[in-house]
């Protein structure tokens, strides 16, 4: 099921970036710090630590501001400026997550803007893209999957 052409209303960036941003930013962290050893090996982000980070949901407002250190992931409470900052849409993010965009694809087409360290930028691109998300959608049983007709379905 491909997800459809979407923006968030304008209001709700407006409103999204008055309210604070600790909540997403540590639901953020707590699910890369869960995928970390798992899925995200820890020595290949080792570039990464010590390193400001800086996700903008665009259409949301919402500006996670995160770091990676030896303990895992940890949100960053100042407002320097970031080591690197990746911007994108709400459904852009999603369509990442669901593998039905590439990142060249939305980098390319200006959909995905990564702006600050380059090579940072390169690490977490080729990090994603060697998840084999497949075998993690298979060792998590709770997963909805839905099908070709788009009704969801549990895993047997």
């Amino acid at each position: 099921m491909k997800l459809p052409a979407f923006t968030l209303p304008k209001p709700i960036a407006s409103v999204g970036a008055r309210l604070p941003q600790l909540p997403p930013t540590l639901a953020l962290v707590g699910a890369l710090n869960l995928a970390l050893d798992r899925i995200l090996p820890r020595d290949t982000l080792e570039p990464l630590t010590g390193k400001r980070l800086l996700l903008k949901v665009t259409d949301a407002g919402l500006a996670l501001r995160f770091t990676f250190t030896s303990r895992g992931f940890r949100p960053r409470f100042d407002s320097r400026q970031p080591d690197l900052t990746i911007s994108a849409t709400t459904r852009d993010y999603l369509a990442l997550a669901l593998r039905e965009e590439d990142p060249d694809t939305l980098f390319f087409s200006r959909r995905l803007l990564m702006e600050g360290e380059t090579d940072l930028g390169l690490l977490v691109k080729n990090t994603l893209d060697a998840v084999d998300w497949d075998a993690l959608l298979a060792r998590l049983p709770l997963i909805t999957r839905f099908g070709s007709t788009g009704a969801g379905v549990l895993p047997s």
